[in-house]
């Protein structure tokens, strides 16, 4: 039994598995061959406009469920994914190429996000006080804000999804889940492991689709929905903000990053190497935190990138799904483009490759660990997010300059700072226009943690408490008991 041979194909809509209105499907394919998994149902917009107003129906007694009934669902949808965390991951690794401890690893910290919400999903509080003129109370309480339409990326196809799910269900909203082309399989086996651990049915809602742009501007416009929670590129998401605009809706914006990782002349190269490796290639270097731009102090340049170059160069390459595999391939012939010509752009200014640098012959999507040296203020590597496994190395002398240039970007989503200096290293934190520093950590996602960026990185944060508060409303009642 293969992790495919129980997966849904069909879309999820108020707890039946159903095909798209129109009939039509759209293949699944295996991005370390380039053959087709299966076929999924293709929502159209009128399946998105039915999912919507079923989760509108099912609204009232979920949000009217006792907290602890919404705990206890949340709770048992972590141990059975825990449970079924092989599965999960070989199904990841097969729909998005990842390699298995990669899947492993991501399994795990979805489940987290329906454990850590389980546990917040009774601390929806709110607050009484007296006005200052003494003349009323004012009492304050969260409410769950209503429908909301989340749409997940395919780079990490389970946690985006719990991600954005528990903190709906633990506040009392019903939802509608909208994930990637690319990766729809993951997402329809969460929507059936929920509805196994108590989602009542039409609460949560999957429509997989290649037909994304319409169905999700019929979704929105709607009446009956009231949140939007996105993650994906910053290009898409500023065209959402336009069409959620329409309805005044509140918007969760996850979007690109452009994450620097700055090496300090005192940083401890055995941690900074180690951190710089989790940074890069976790998922293979396609998440929005992976580090993009490496900042090297031209004191420590030469054995980082020597050292840095070492590990890249020692990783195995091969189906993400077969043991010992350590870098899978990329999503798509696409994605190996964009990263051919930002390397190719790079090298033509004058960078130094280490090691890699050249395109995998196929089948499937491949590209090898790749470290460039020396590389140019004027490269377009450093101001477009790679999304693949590529280190670039610029060299710095100026401790303000370099931070002036990791600051030289639209996006803010993650940084990194290595430095023995623990002063040094939070001077130089609180300077980076960042909305997450690691701080002689390669890591910084945490379910306890509010995710999220400044600038054009995004709007909101997920996980931690204030996740779980954007998706209620405030409401404030003046009273004279």
């Amino acid at each position: 039994m293969t992790a495919l041979d129980s997966v849904p194909t069909d879309l999820l809509i108020g707890g039946a598995s159903c095909d798209a209105a129109d009939g039509q499907r759209f293949d699944v394919v295996d991005p370390a061959t380039g053959k087709v998994l299966v076929s999924v149902a293709d929502a159209a917009v009128e399946d998105g406009v039915r999912a919507v107003e079923v989760a509108d129906k099912s609204l009232p007694s979920w949000a009217a469920a006792a907290p602890r009934r919404r705990a206890d669902v949340l709770r048992r949808a972590f141990e059975l994914l825990i449970e079924r965390r092989d599965q999960f991951a070989r199904l990841i690794s097969q729909e998005n190429g990842k390699a298995l401890a990669d899947a492993m690893a991501e399994v795990t910290y979805a489940a987290e996000f329906f454990r850590w919400y389980s546990e917040e999903s009774v601390r929806v509080l709110g607050s009484v006080q007296t006005a200052p003129s003494g003349a009323n109370r004012i009492v304050v309480l969260r409410k769950p804000i209503g429908v909301a339409v989340l749409v997940t990326p395919w780079n990490f196809p389970a946690a985006m999804a719990t991600r954005k799910i528990a903190p709906a269900l633990a506040t009392g909203c019903s939802v509608v889940l909208k994930p990637a082309g690319e990766t729809p399989l993951t997402a329809l086996a969460i929507g059936a492991l929920l509805e196994e651990a108590g989602v009542p049915p039409g609460v949560v809602n999957v429509l997989p689709s290649r037909r994304s742009g319409p169905l999700v501007a019929g979704m929105l416009n709607h009446p009956a929905v009231r949140k939007l929670s996105f993650t994906g590129s910053t290009e898409v998401g500023r065209l959402l903000l336009h069409t959620a605009a329409d309805q005044v809706l509140s918007c969760s914006m996850e979007l690109g990053g452009n994450a620097p990782f700055l090496v300090l002349a005192d940083a401890d190269l055995d941690q900074a190497v180690a951190g710089a490796m989790t940074a890069k290639m976790r998922n293979g270097g396609e998440a929005c935190t992976a580090a993009n731009r490496f900042y090297v102090h031209a004191a420590v340049a030469d054995e980082f990138s020597s050292r840095l170059t070492a590990e890249m160069a020692a990783l195995r390459t091969g189906p993400g799904y077969e043991e010992g595999t350590q870098l899978g391939p990329l999503i798509n012939d696409a994605a190996v483009t964009t990263v051919e010509r930002l390397v190719t752009d790079a090298v033509e200014r004058g960078a130094t490759v280490r090691t890699g640098g050249k395109r995998i012959d196929g089948p499937g999507y491949f590209y090898p660990p790749t470290v460039i040296d020396d590389v140019p203020l004027s490269a377009a590597i450093l101001r477009e997010e790679i999304f693949g496994p590529v280190a670039p190395i610029v060299r710095f002398d100026d401790l303000d300059e370099v931070i002036a240039q990791a600051n030289d970007t639209e996006h803010g989503l993650a940084s990194y700072v290595y430095s023995q200096d623990l002063a040094t290293g939070l001077r130089v934190s609180e300077a980076l226009e960042s909305g997450m520093v690691g701080l002689n950590r390669g890591v910084v996602s945490d379910p306890a943690a509010p995710f999220g960026g400044v600038k054009q990185s995004g709007l909101g944060r997920e996980g931690g408490h204030e996740g779980l508060l954007d998706y209620t409303e405030t409401q404030y009642i003046a009273t004279t008991w």
